[in-house]
C-alpha cells in the first residue's frame, strides 16, 4: 500500500513531505507511548498517534519510519512538521480516531508483524 493510499483511506491531510506519497509500505503501529513503540515495534513503516509533540517525529527516526498521522484531528505545530520534513518523513492529519484509523487500514490490507503468529 503506498502512503497516498493511507492519506486517501484516512482522510488524512498531508502536512509534509508530498514527494513520497508513492512511497511503499506494509507494516503500521498505533500507539500514544513513545517507550512502547521504541521497545516492543520492528519493520513498521507507519506510526498513528494522539500524542503531538517532537518526541514522536524522533521516535519515528530512530525507527526508520517512513510515515508519523496524527489521529482525533490533532495538528502537530510547525516544529513538528519541520523536524520531519528535515528527515523526510511523511505526515498526515486524520479525523478518525485511533481505532478507526487502525482499524481501516488493516481490513485494507496493511498489517503489524507484532500481529504474525509463527
Amino acid at each position: 500500500m503506498t502512503i497516498r493510499t493511507i492519506s486517501e483511506l484516512l482522510d488524512a491531510e498531508v502536512l509534509c513531505c508530498h514527494e513520497r506519497l508513492d512511497t511503499d509500505v506494509s507494516d503500521a503501529c498505533g500507539s500514544d507511548m513513545m517507550s512502547d513503540v521504541l521497545a516492543h515495534v520492528k519493520d513498521q513503516a507507519v506510526l498513528l498517534t494522539g500524542l503531538v509533540n517532537t518526541q514522536v517525529i524522533r521516535t519515528a527516526m530512530m525507527m526508520d519510519m517512513h510515515c508519523v498521522v496524527f489521529v482525533r484531528g490533532k495538528l502537530p505545530s510547525s516544529e513538528i512538521i519541520s523536524l520531519a520534513e528535515n528527515n523526510s518523513i511523511v505526515v498526515m492529519a486524520s479525523p478518525h480516531r485511533m481505532y478507526e484509523a487502525c482499524g481501516l487500514l488493516y481490513t485494507h490490507g496493511l498489517s503489524s508483524k507484532e500481529n504474525v503468529h509463527g
